[in-house]
């Protein structure tokens, strides 16, 4: 069979698929520069295709202790402090602070504070070494 007569065959199995199958009709609008698939079009595990997948159970943190070291030590200590321990917790979470899976476990605030002011040192000052 020639190489013309399979690629016929082919695009014509799309055409078909694409008739019988609206999802895979929209899809292949999208590729060839057609209109893109309405929001509110659904993945393959029925979620909405337009919404954001949150990956974690804790809500975001309330703030970026990497540019609060920025301003100082002390500063994010301080702002770290007024914070509960969950959302101390959120902090560690987000910012992927606790790689021994220990630190979520503390019951101590003050524990914490430690941790997030230690990583957020080394993320902070990563690199210093190489600048001049």
């Amino acid at each position: 069979m020639s190489i013309r007569k399979r690629l016929f065959q082919m695009v014509e199995a799309i055409a078909e698929e694409a008739e019988r199958n609206p999802s895979f009709a929209s899809k292949l609008e999208s590729v060839l520069g057609g209109q893109p698939p309405a929001n509110n079009s659904r993945d393959r595990l029925g979620r909405d295709s337009g919404q954001r997948v949150r990956r974690g159970r804790r809500p975001p943190a309330v703030l970026d202790p990497i540019s609060a070291y920025r301003e100082g030590e002390g500063a994010l200590r301080d702002r770290l402090r007024q914070l509960t321990q969950d959302q101390l917790r959120d902090v560690v979470a987000e910012y992927a602070m606790d790689p021994d899976k220990l630190a979520m476990k503390w019951k101590s605030a003050e524990r914490l504070v430690n941790r997030i002011v230690e990583v957020s040192r080394g993320r902070a000052t990563k690199g210093d070494a190489f600048r001049s």
